[in-house]
């Protein structure tokens, strides 16, 4: 599968603010690595993901949140 990758270099840095912390002026600020957990907890809540509370560095997509997550991938970054 083709895709725009600028798109979602722009996607994912978007993503990111929603975990910045210690913005300073002119020095940028700290982002999480990982997804904020009051995000995956919704995903969790709407059936899209399994409990994401736990050790692991992963986490599992059910059918219905895989099939919306290649449908959100698709709609957003596919080239035509």
């Amino acid at each position: 599968m083709k895709y725009d990758a600028d798109k979602v270099d722009e996607m994912v840095l978007a993503l990111l603010h929603l975990v910045t912390s210690g913005h300073q002026e002119g020095q940028g600020a700290r982002a999480w690595k990982g997804l904020d957990v009051n995000v995956l907890a919704r995903l969790h809540a709407k059936g899209w993901i399994d409990d994401p509370m736990t050790k692991s560095l992963s986490l599992h997509l059910t059918e219905e949140g895989y099939r919306k997550s290649r449908e959100l991938f698709l709609r957003h970054f596919a080239q035509p």
